[in-house]
């Protein structure tokens, strides 16, 4: 699905009033959602009863479905709000392709499962025209091979940290990585109880 603006910030991602809840989930229903409906969403509003704004982007029937966003340059930029991933990746997108983003959402993606790759600002403008022009357009990312393979046939690399890699084909969250360890946390855990005991005891009565 092609968003043709730049600057898109996290309050046109996510708007502000849906960031009450914690859960990570629930909010792919309010993505782009100034822009997406022609009322103002307000949190636990039955939208199934809202109008869609048919002008943007996502309420298209070409792109229903997809799973991969291009975007503009400073994609993801204001504030740090984690809810724009969640959002992002509760509608069901899997992969970003933009010439550049905010840093924090650049990193929060990756924490949250999500893929932001960074193509040079030709690239993504050969991309934008293509998808406009081809209905149905599609694009394979191969993340082990680190490569974007066109309709054509063309492949497009891209540069991925190696951690971070390994963690989207894994699975692995910041709790995830942590859990890798746990035998040995457990470990130095008994050691402690037996090296400092006291710490693991409470005064008379407490």
């Amino acid at each position: 699905m092609p968003l043709d603006r730049a600057n898109v910030d996290t309050d046109f991602i996510i708007p502000k009033q849906f960031l009450k809840s914690i859960k990570r989930s629930g909010f792919g229903v309010n993505l782009f959602d100034e822009h997406r409906y022609l009322d103002k969403g307000e949190p636990d509003m039955d939208n199934s009863n809202r109008q869609l704004n048919p002008e943007f982007v996502l309420n298209q029937p070409r792109y229903q479905g997809a799973s991969v966003l291009l975007a503009r340059d400073n994609f993801g930029c204001g504030s740090s709000r984690e809810h724009a991933p969640w959002a992002l990746d509760d509608y069901g997108f899997r992969i970003i392709l933009a010439p550049s983003y905010a840093d924090i959402f650049f990193n929060n993606c990756f924490k949250n499962g999500l893929l932001p790759i960074v193509l040079e600002r030709e690239i993504i403008e050969a991309l934008f025209q293509e998808v406009e022009a081809n209905v149905g357009y599609q694009l394979e990312v191969d993340l082990s091979a680190q490569l974007i393979r066109k309709p054509d046939g063309a492949e497009l690399g891209f540069e991925v940290d190696a951690f971070r890699k390994r963690c989207l084909i894994e699975g692995l969250d910041d709790i995830g990585i942590t859990l890798q360890d746990a035998e040995f946390i457990r470990n130095f855990e008994e050691r402690w109880r037996t090296t400092a005991p006291w710490y693991f005891t409470t005064p008379e009565g407490v």
